[in-house]
């Protein structure tokens, strides 16, 4: 028995290998793919990130409004440009900037007055592209950041703060709404603003200097497998990638089975003595063997040319290797049993494996997914597959972190073959 089921794996990795395009795509493309996504992600933790183009429209003019200016333009993460408010929407429009952040007239003298009096705050406009919406957050919180602190500090030692604790407190004294009891804490807190603003300026002079500013600094650490060292982007780009091409190796193995099912080979190999596990073994065996290799070379590459190493377990490595590599042929057994031709099944191969992969985090970070979504990937195998492939690369993790992706793959790959194997016709239909 063990003769036939040599030469028929045999013969099919000599059919893999070849064809060219079967081995460009399942060698090549990943690793192309791999590095371009990993690269994207910020590579190996040694490529500076790009900053986040912002236009700011000033149409006030003031001490504040070009503080503010001053204040974005130091921000390691963007890139701040003045404009006026036409060519900033445009520029917007068309996606040659991200945010265009609008200080209306009169922005200062309102934020000051609203910083100290339950008065109608002003509004600052930003106009952003819809596509970039993330960015579009980030830049309102350093916006908000920068507003405090300057504003803070006009108030407490600019011109234009003395101006607006001098009428706010004629507003205070002549208002009728406040009670006697509001009026007097608030009296004695801008009097008290309006001794420290009226102290002699020196440069060593504490308090307000700086105006306020968020009361702590983030120290970042990012947790990888050891201290210190760097998130290295490939490690994951490449696990997906490698999932992917993998599958669609797996969507050729299962119309393969149908092509020769349809040209009645099927039925000319059952009539010599081989038995129909022998046959379809020998499919799943040697589409886990080409896995395991495009795994091999694909993850070699990794380690030399961008220095992704198995920071974990290696036996959870290979384990969780393999045990994808056996879902991938039994997902292979499975296309075939349930196709009927060669190019309805292809499409619709392809359309299940997508999916299978948009939810296996591979393309877009899973924390974006609503929740019920998240807890929904729990029942794809690919979800178990990266994170077994993190858990044992960059994530530097034990083996014991291997065995539940292993359990949950090995498991699906069952599920498929029984189907598969309880499904497969061997003849074509009519």
């Amino acid at each position: 028995m063990m003769i036939p089921l040599v030469a028929l794996i045999r013969k099919d990795l000599r059919l893999f290998l070849g064809d060219r395009r079967a081995v460009i795509m399942s060698f090549l493309a990943p690793i192309l793919i791999g590095a371009f996504f990993g690269y994207v992600f910020g590579g190996n933790g040694k490529r500076e990130t790009s900053r986040i183009e912002v236009l700011m429209v000033d149409q006030d003019g003031s001490a504040i409004s070009r503080g503010i200016l001053t204040d974005l333009q130091a921000s390691k993460s963007l890139s701040v440009k003045p404009a006026e408010l036409a060519a900033a929407r445009e520029a917007v429009r068309k996606g040659t900037a991200t945010v265009a952040v609008v200080v209306p007239k009169d922005f200062g003298a309102a934020a000051g007055k609203a910083f100290f009096q339950p008065v109608d705050k002003p509004e600052i406009g930003v106009l952003y592209d819809p596509s970039h919406s993330a960015e579009q957050n980030m830049v309102q919180g350093i916006l908000t950041g920068s507003v405090m602190q300057i504003v803070s500090k006009e108030v407490f030692n600019g011109p234009t703060g003395s101006t607006v604790v001098t009428d706010s407190l004629a507003q205070i004294a002549a208002s009728q709404k406040m009670k006697p009891e509001d009026k007097a804490p608030l009296q004695d807190l801008l009097k008290s603003v309006q001794k420290f603003n009226a102290r002699p300026k020196t440069e060593t002079s504490g308090g307000g200097q700086g105006g306020l500013s968020v009361p702590y600094q983030i120290r970042e650490e990012a947790v990888t497998a050891r201290t210190g060292q760097e998130y290295n982007a490939y490690a994951h780009s490449f696990g997906g990638m490698s999932i992917q091409f993998i599958l669609f190796m797996g969507i050729d193995v299962g119309i393969g089975m149908l092509l020769m099912r349809q040209r009645g080979l099927w039925k000319r190999l059952r009539a010599a003595p081989l038995s129909r596990s022998l046959l379809l073994g020998s499919r799943a065996i040697s589409a886990a063997l080409t896995s395991m290799l495009i795994l091999a070379v694909v993850f070699s590459a990794a380690r030399l040319l961008f220095g992704v190493r198995i920071e974990g377990s290696l036996a959870g490595f290979v384990g969780v290797c393999l045990a994808f590599s056996i879902m991938t042929a039994s997902f292979g057994l499975l296309v075939a049993s349930l196709g009927k031709t060669p190019d309805a099944t292809r499409g619709l191969s392809i359309l299940a494996t997508l999916v299978m992969l948009m939810l296996s985090g591979a393309w877009v970070p899973a924390f974006l997914f609503p929740q019920w979504m998240q807890s929904a990937t729990m029942f794809i195998p690919t979800r178990w597959a990266m994170d077994g492939l993190d858990a044992m690369t960059w994530r530097g993790l034990g083996f014991s972190a291997a065995l539940g992706p292993i359990g949950a793959l090995l498991l699906s790959a069952a599920i498929f073959g029984a189907i598969a194997v309880s499904r497969f016709r061997w003849e074509a239909e009519g």
